[in-house]
């Protein structure tokens, strides 16, 4: 019945339009589409929400640069926001271009794309502008001075540029380096006021005393970045609000100063800028501090504030010496320590100075192979003067092992440091355990000497095997060579014969071996056994 009710309705309203004409229906057409315009926006056949304004910004300034460039080319009301759009985000990824493309046809299509839409933007409203040029070749800087005068104008809050690899170009048979110089000027405008995120990665800054008050800007970050001590000192005397401050690959500095105006900076990382001799911090409440590099004279003006401190120095040897001897007069209430050295000859000294307030400390290792007079069991300097330390951890990654092996030596020969308790102890990680006497001696004092131990765990390898990252097999690249192997297998049996029989019963032991998926082991048991 409702079948023929729906058919008899439709032959009366094509009767209707017979005898009324073509007019009616034109004129029912027409007050459709009035009724649809009170709800919708209609342009090239796309409808948009009659939503305020301000919230239809907000959704397009949300999408990827290219559902807003689609959206842009569809509706009238998105096109005026993509002249206006906040967030530009230029890249291979955003911009979908491909990747395995030449380095040429890279450079011309990223280029060509960005300068398309720079220059179709109002340059009104631009909170943050990200180009990333680091795979193009040959760039002309005119086409980067044309985008940052039109984006970076006052409310700006992030800049960030990573541009090429610089090269070497010759005037008069003279090599030149070519190497985008960043133009201050853009900052002394108004825009400084407003900036708050500054990332710079291959080019030149040379700020001069009329930069101006940078008075938002809160992190700095320049990589590969051409500026000198003074020039840094005059940037930071005009940044009041700054909490990060990261230099990395910075080669011109030879002495990084800090003002003690920089109230508010947090977070300090000075890493790899080979010329560095000096770091002098005035900042009040910095509390971490990150350097890797070349060690050369380092003040953080006693700073009590800083609780975080992480040295790498792979360009040295016995810095886990120095740290022991120095560093508490450079962060006196450290709470977590990381320390990476290379080739340690110089046993830790035994010192009567204390970390009060260390909970974690990280000792890294690395070396071609440790001077075989080196003794691990030196380690308990820090345990001793540690006396809240909740976590040690030491990985050891070398590619032969020169210490004496404990491998047939009586168990009674074993030394033992005077007893010191270590209250606090909880969890222990030993990466890289091999059958060195003296780090078999330190396991066996921390078993011995510790009552809140939780867990320890031995691990005869150097890198985390397949079975722990997931993946079908390990990487050429962390695969132990025969040697390791063998040493692997000495240091099991030395737990087995050595360590296993002190752990006490409330204390979880985890001992990692290398991965008999990837590694051929069997054959090299007996070698271990015999030896």
């Amino acid at each position: 019945m409702r079948l023929m009710s729906r058919k008899r309705h439709r032959q009366r309203c094509r009767r209707r339009i017979r005898d009324r004409g073509p007019v009616a229906l034109v004129a029912k057409r027409r007050s459709l589409r009035c009724q649809q315009d009170d709800n919708y926006h209609v342009d090239r056949g796309i409808s948009c929400p009659d939503l305020p304004e301000d919230i239809l910004r907000h959704i397009h300034a949300k999408m990827t640069l290219r559902d807003a460039a689609r959206a842009a080319c569809a509706s009238h009301t998105f096109r005026h926001n993509w002249i206006c759009r906040p967030n530009l985000t230029f890249s291979l990824g955003t911009l979908g271009l491909n990747r395995n493309a030449s380095r040429d046809v890279i450079t011309r299509d990223l280029i060509s794309k960005i300068d398309l839409i720079m220059q179709n933007h109002s340059g009104i409203g631009v909170k943050t502008l990200d180009i990333d040029l680091y795979s193009c070749d040959n760039i002309d800087f005119a086409y980067l001075d044309s985008w940052l005068r039109i984006a970076v104008t006052p409310g700006i809050e992030e800049l960030i540029l990573t541009l090429p690899l610089p090269t070497i170009v010759f005037e008069n048979a003279v090599p030149i380096i070519s190497e985008y110089n960043f133009p201050c000027s853009l900052l002394s405008n108004g825009s400084g006021n407003s900036i708050q995120y500054l990332n710079l990665c291959y080019c030149t800054l040379r700020p001069t005393a009329g930069l101006g008050c940078l008075r938002s800007l809160t992190r700095l970050h320049m990589s590969c970045t051409r500026i000198t001590g003074d020039e840094l000192w005059c940037l930071l005397s005009n940044s009041p609000a700054l909490m990060c401050l990261k230099l990395l690959h910075c080669e011109e500095i030879i002495s990084l100063k800090i003002p003690s105006l920089l109230q508010r900076l947090r977070f300090l990382e000075v890493a790899y800028c080979d010329r560095l001799q000096v770091v002098e911090s005035n900042a009040p409440n910095l509390t971490t501090f990150y350097f890797a590099g070349f060690l050369g004279q380092i003040s953080l003006g006693g700073s009590l504030q800083v609780k975080t401190l992480r040295m790498i120095c792979f360009r040295q040897t016995n810095i886990v010496c120095y740290a022991r001897q120095n560093l508490l007069s450079i962060a006196p209430n450290v709470e977590t320590l990381t320390i990476s050295s290379l080739n340690e000859m110089v046993n830790t000294p035994m010192l009567s100075s204390k970390f009060l307030h260390l909970k974690l400390l990280q000792i890294s290792l690395v070396g071609m192979a440790f001077s075989g007079a080196y003794d691990y069991l030196s380690l308990v300097s820090f345990l001793d003067a540690s006396p809240c330390l909740e976590n040690f951890v030491v990985a050891i990654s070398q590619h032969r092992m020169e210490h004496a092996s404990i491998l047939g030596e009586p168990s009674h020969d074993l030394r033992q440091n005077p007893q010191q308790r270590h209250d606090k102890l909880k969890s222990v990680t030993i990466t890289g355990f091999c059958s060195a006497k003296s780090l078999v001696e330190l396991t066996c004092h921390i078993l011995e000497n510790t009552t809140s131990l939780d867990c320890l765990t031995l691990d005869t390898t150097f890198h985390p095997s397949c079975s722990v990252m997931k993946v079908d097999k390990c990487h050429p690249l962390i695969l132990m060579d025969g040697d390791s192997l063998v040493e692997a297998q000495k240091a099991l049996l030395a737990i087995r014969k050595y360590v296993v029989g002190k752990v006490p019963p409330m204390v979880k032991l985890n001992i990692v071996e290398p991965c008999s998926r990837c590694h051929t082991v069997e054959s090299l048991v007996s070698m271990a056994g015999s030896s």
